[in-house]
């Protein structure tokens, strides 16, 4: 037996063993931090990462991202090693920059600047690399162009986890038939699934909540899903911000007086955010220091008192200039786009601060579609535009919505749990620092400003929905009665037609009147509209003729009557519930394909311009915002119908 051992270890046995660790080796024994701890888990963190990354990139260079998304089997008999391909049209990397950017965790170009980005520390990129080298011992495959008159750069690289740099295996010019752009490829071991959690079910979520995309997603089994944009409108580029007061802590307050020369009132106005020359005198009084002052001869004791002082002064909160949100008319297209649905609300709470950082909570709820009514609502929950699919029972986002009381907003629910119902709920957090609870980024910590703000944003979208479905059993009673109307009137008219020997009259003017409805009639080659309601009606009308088709938006009063020189057969209202609409005889439903609205579109507020009923175009203008709340009805419809481009009409008029 060794001596030293028999009689324990000294001091200086144990300073012999002591080394430094690097950042690469420790996550290569504690991957599961970054989001490796299972074949599927591993699989999606690697198409997330590089498709966060592609994101960034094209937003930052002004271009509208079209991103390819391939998961192929790798050649051989493993069933469960895959070929994960991601490429985008961005503006590329400079060949000097490509063993960094993959090869070299916590490097990256946003964790110096405060401004919102999905990607921070510089770790997601360069740890995927290092799980495919860890689970196949294959060399990551990088193909990078920066402008379309300059060649291609192939480098394949692998990580040297104890000196944490790249280990370039082989560079060359290579030939690329994109003007610009990036593609990395990786093999990896990993389970392909689809559902919940799956990598379809993130890219879904990655086109909802960033509809300016266009991804394109290839599934080991060769199937082809598109994701189309229904935006041509990047997000506004958030600023860079300066520190706030707010967030300042004891020792960053000291790095920053390190090397600062000025006087105190100088410094606060021109290093932190929102600091004008009043706060300053009012930061200098409460911590009893000079304004005039040298910042350099800081002692420890007067930098706490200043600390102190920043809590103790009424600050401006801290600026949204450095965030950019998703907005409401987005969010609500994003949502048409990946489901379906009955009625969708949006709420874009006003910019508030946690710890000194900006940060803005966005809400959408979808009720109705095909979502199933026995089973807990979907809850989306989105950080900085990027989906978190894991780690639910752990987020402040879903906390949030367990803690609202749903049943007076028509959804089912078990003391503190999520809803039951036809619904989904998008929950969206944008900060400069979103407070995740662990390096894997799938959870956000129970911060109370931000619980706050999505308690009320979600109840905001409730009492919308709240609203929708008492107006909807309204329309439901209304129906009702129209159906007994129409089911005995037809039938009295036409036994005193008899009676009186002459043909039964149209009974479609009386039903009207009954309902306070807005009648539509034909009289030969005139076109009759009369509004028997008790308000003022505004709706845009389309009627055809043969192949001649027309339009009008019009606005009657009530009892008031509008006649057309105009033969309809078929006619289309927008901006009225199908219900409140009464044809006469002769008149049938317009539905020729040539316009998006569907052939009767149902809204809960008459008179404003709504979401159309039918199959919706990517190439519409945005939509109108509605109110503080955004709200909006529509009818349902599909993924498919949105890669069609609506056809114009004939001919338009427009009184």
């Amino acid at each position: 037996m060794d001596s030293s051992a028999a009689r324990g270890a000294t001091a200086q046995d144990l300073a012999r063993k002591q080394r430094e660790i690097s950042v690469a080796e420790f996550f290569e024994k504690n991957r599961q931090i970054l989001g490796f701890d299972s074949p599927q888990r591993s699989l999606a963190t690697c198409v997330k990462e590089a498709v966060d990354n592609s994101l960034d990139a094209c937003e930052e260079a002004g271009l509208l991202p079209d991103i390819y998304v391939e998961i192929r089997r790798a050649p051989g008999d493993a069933a469960n090693l895959f070929r994960v391909i991601v490429e985008d049209n961005g503006p590329g990397i400079v060949a000097e920059q490509v063993p960094r950017v993959f090869g070299k965790l916590l490097y990256g170009s946003h964790f110096h600047v405060i401004r919102q980005s999905r990607g921070q520390q510089g770790i997601g990129i360069s740890a995927c690399v290092l799980y495919a080298q860890l689970t196949t011992g294959r060399p990551a495959l990088v193909l990078t162009k920066t402008a379309p008159d300059r060649p291609a750069s192939r480098v394949e690289l692998t990580l040297d986890t104890r000196r944490n740099e790249a280990r370039v295996l082989r560079r060359e010019e290579a030939s690329w038939d994109r003007p610009r752009g990036t593609r990395v490829e990786l093999e990896v071991r990993g389970a392909y699934f689809t559902g919940r959690r799956s990598v379809p079910e993130y890219l879904r979520a990655c086109a909802i909540v960033n509809p300016h995309a266009r991804i394109t997603f290839l599934d080991p089994e060769g199937m082809e899903a598109r994701f189309d944009r229904s935006s041509d409108h990047l997000p506004r580029l958030p600023g860079e911000s300066k520190p706030h007061p707010g967030g300042t802590e004891m020792g960053t307050l000291l790095k920053m007086v390190e090397h600062y020369a000025g006087a105190l009132g100088e410094f606060l106005q021109g290093e932190f955010a929102r600091v004008g020359p009043k706060t300053a005198r009012e930061i200098a009084d409460a911590a009893q220091m000079d304004p005039q002052m040298r910042v350099g001869d800081l002692t420890r004791g007067q930098a706490q008192r200043l600390v102190e002082s920043f809590r103790r002064v009424k600050l401006l909160p801290p600026s949204a200039d450095s965030l950019s949100p998703i907005g409401e008319d987005l969010m609500f297209r994003g949502l048409q786009k990946g489901v379906t649905a009955d009625f969708i609300s949006v709420v874009t709470r006003p910019p508030g601060s946690h710890g000194g950082h900006p940060f803005i909570v966005e809400v959408a709820l979808a009720y109705g579609g095909a979502a199933p009514r026995e089973e807990k609502v979907e809850v989306l929950r989105f950080a900085n535009r990027v989906p978190l699919l894991y780690q639910p029972g752990a987020c402040a986002l879903t906390h949030a919505v367990e803690r609202v009381h749903w049943r007076p907003y028509g959804l089912d629910q078990s003391g503190e749990s999520l809803p039951q119902g036809p619904a989904l709920l998008l929950v969206h957090l944008a900060s400069t620092h979103v407070p995740f609870v662990s390096e894997s980024k799938d959870a956000v910590a129970d911060i109370p400003e931000v619980l706050a703000e999505l308690d009320l944003a979600l109840k905001q979208v409730g009492r919308d929905l709240k609203g929708f479905l008492s107006k909807r059993k309204g329309i439901e009673k209304r129906r009702e009665k129209e159906d007994l109307i129409q089911r005995i009137l037809p039938k009295l008219a036409e036994k005193v037609g008899g009676v009186l020997q002459r043909p039964p009259p149209d009974t479609a003017p009386v039903v009207a009147r009954i309902m306070g409805n807005l009648l539509l009639q034909r009289d030969g080659a005139r076109l009759h509209a009369a509004n028997h309601g008790e308000a003022p009606r505004r709706f845009h009308l389309a009627a055809r003729s043969h192949q001649v088709r027309k339009e009008w938006d019009l606005s009657l009063e009530p009892g008031a009557r509008r006649t057309l020189d105009f033969p309809a057969d078929h006619v289309h209202v927008e901006g009225l519930p199908a219900e409140m609409v009464t044809l006469g005889r002769g008149l049938a439903p317009l539905d020729d394909g040539k316009s998006p609205r569907g052939p009767v579109t149902r809204v809960h507020n008459p008179g404003r311009r709504e979401a159309p009923a039918g199959p919706t175009s990517s190439s519409l203008a945005p939509l109108p915002r509605t109110g503080a709340t955004g709200k909006r009805e529509t009818s349902p419809t599909t993924l498919a119908a949105f890669s069609a481009e609506p056809e114009k009409p004939e001919e338009a008029t427009r009184p």
